[in-house]
């Protein structure tokens, strides 16, 4: 064996020996020379922390109780409150994963560019610096935040307008994503809501968290999708409008700590959960400047027209064929329930998984492809 096989074998071995952990009585302990503890035998159930709410919280801020207003009962958790448990189940979700292969901006992103899940993410960040500091509950907060885009589609925005006809309401990415993507979570009513509700073309939030997440979402899509273009070289931080610069400044960091302790002040000066206005007015600003130079500009235009073509061709092919979608129980060719569970399917797709698709089933070239998209 040479001497790098040798040290893959020492080290697998040293792996291998930690399987079982350590035993220290009737503890089986991680490491070695483990010590740390609590410092008391005392657990502290969900009901004591349910109480705790009731005292620590502001008023109006969503208090957990029990298994949570589900649209099936279910039995509470011994530790965790409902809205604890939500986060959990959606960070656990398919759906959230694929978020990871899915469009914030820039379709098959680079290595360090966002893609909806870290999008996600850094909602959930921004979201709870201001839940937190106002009293609000944390965990509903980060529930709403993780979970609010998993109704996105493939390819960004472009994906509402590729789906909309097939869908009689419209395809809302918020709307599907709380009656549709994650029904089978079986969330709280107050985590669907405010993921139905988080864009502010809808109706407002029925919590305080959910209005928390709505701004949140704006405050980070705006500060990082200007970061990612910056990087790309299709904006440069000079070409920010003097407002922005003046008022935000010009780097992410500062930006985010600018609005969120607006968003704060704003909510401590006058009870309702809102910015200070000349921060909301550079927001608006910042906003119009990232439509003009990033979301419309003629290369975004013509990627999402891309994305429109291929993501209708892939639900005309499916709801033709329903016996190419999993799970398929004898729907009839072309029916309503066909067309559904097809706009279903495709709207799940990762940008990666839908040109493979399209590749495979359509005999699309790579040409026809989205570009920059590598299958």
């Amino acid at each position: 064996m040479t001497d790098v096989d040798d040290a893959m074998q020492e080290r697998a071995e040293r792996w291998a020996s930690t399987m079982r952990g350590h035993q220290a009585g009737d503890v089986a302990l991680a490491h070695e020379d483990s010590w740390a503890g609590p410092g008391s035998s005392t657990t502290i159930p969900r009901r004591a922390r349910e109480e705790d709410e009731h005292d620590e919280l502001a008023p109006l801020a969503t208090k957990a109780g029990g298994a949570g207003d589900r649209e099936l009962e279910e039995e509470p958790d011994p530790f965790r409150t409902c809205f604890e448990r939500d986060r959990d189940r959606i960070l656990h979700a398919t759906a959230f994963r694929r978020l990871a292969g899915k469009t914030q901006v820039f379709v098959f992103p680079d290595d360090h560019q966002r893609t909806r899940l870290t999008h996600a993410l850094e909602v959930a960040q921004v979201a709870r610096s201001v839940s937190q500091a106002i009293g609000l509950n944390v965990a509903l907060t980060e529930a709403i935040a993780i979970g609010h885009d998993c109704g996105h589609g493939p390819g960004g925005h472009a994906s509402e307008d590729a789906l909309t006809p097939y869908v009689e309401e419209g395809y809302d990415h918020a709307v599907w994503g709380a009656d549709e993507t994650l029904v089978p979570l079986n969330l709280c009513s107050e985590t669907l809501d405010g993921v139905r509700n988080h864009s502010w073309s809808r109706p407002a939030p029925a919590t305080p968290e959910g209005e928390v997440v709505s701004w949140a979402d704006r405050i980070a899509y705006v500060c990082h999708d200007f970061e990612d273009a910056v990087a790309a070289g299709i904006v440069s931080e000079d070409m920010l409008p003097p407002l922005v610069r003046d008022r935000v400044g010009t780097d992410r960091s500062t930006q985010l700590g600018t609005m969120v302790r607006a968003m704060i002040q704003a909510t401590a000066e006058s009870g309702r959960i809102g910015m200070t206005v000349p921060i909301a007015e550079a927001l608006a600003e910042y906003r119009r400047f990232n439509y003009e130079h990033i979301y419309l500009r003629p290369a975004s235009k013509a990627q999402a027209d891309s994305v429109i073509r291929m993501l209708r061709a892939l639900v005309e092919h499916y709801a033709d064929r329903p016996n190419l979608l999993p799970e398929e129980h004898g729907l009839d060719a072309g029916s309503p329930e066909a067309l559904r569970r097809a706009v279903a399917y495709v709207g799940g797709m990762t940008d990666r998984f839908a040109c493979r698709q399209a590749m495979a089933l359509l005999d699309w070239d790579r040409d026809r492809l989205p570009v920059g998209i590598d299958v």
